[in-house]
């Protein structure tokens, strides 16, 4: 079982724990994952830059998370 991803966690450290949420992102249209601001940009944030509605991204990459499994 995995922590549950929330919007106050940064980007980098969604994509860093679990790197099958990449193709989340990207799905999304949230492309900035080489982007500097990545690493301190909230999810929340993020979404709210891009326009975006968080409940379905987030929703989203529980569910890759919780396939994938923690990297730490």
């Amino acid at each position: 079982m995995t922590d549950q991803i929330t919007p106050e966690m940064s980007i980098m450290e969604i994509v860093q724990k679990y790197p099958d949420t990449k193709r989340v992102f990207m799905f999304h249209g949230l492309h900035c994952l080489g982007c500097a601001i990545a690493q301190f940009e909230t999810l929340r944030e993020g979404a709210m830059a891009h326009g975006m509605d968080l409940e379905p991204l987030l929703k989203d990459l529980n569910e890759a998370a919780s396939s994938q499994g923690s990297k730490e």
